[in-house]
């Protein structure tokens, strides 16, 4: 099953951009869009803040069952074996 989660960041050198993280198969993949009518183009270094964004926006999820704890701890599981 697919997992997608999504947010927005402001950034200064950037600007305001959505970030979309998609959950698939055990596979982790980030993309960022900058306005309406601008492709998904892959985000290549992920930070910090991007784990601890999707690590928050997934505890959400779980006591109102949006996500059962098992997935939880496999995106847990995801952000170690990336090495953040």
């Amino acid at each position: 099953m697919s997992m997608e989660f999504g947010w927005w960041v402001r950034d200064p050198e950037q600007g305001k951009h959505q970030v979309r993280a998609t959950i698939h198969g055990g596979n982790i993949t980030w993309q960022r869009k900058q306005g309406h009518h601008t492709p998904w183009e892959r985000i290549a270094p992920v930070t910090d803040e991007h784990w601890d964004k999707l690590i928050a926006e997934a505890e959400t999820r779980v006591p109102r069952r949006l996500l059962s704890p098992k997935q939880f701890e496999d995106i847990k599981r995801l952000r170690t074996k990336s090495g953040y």
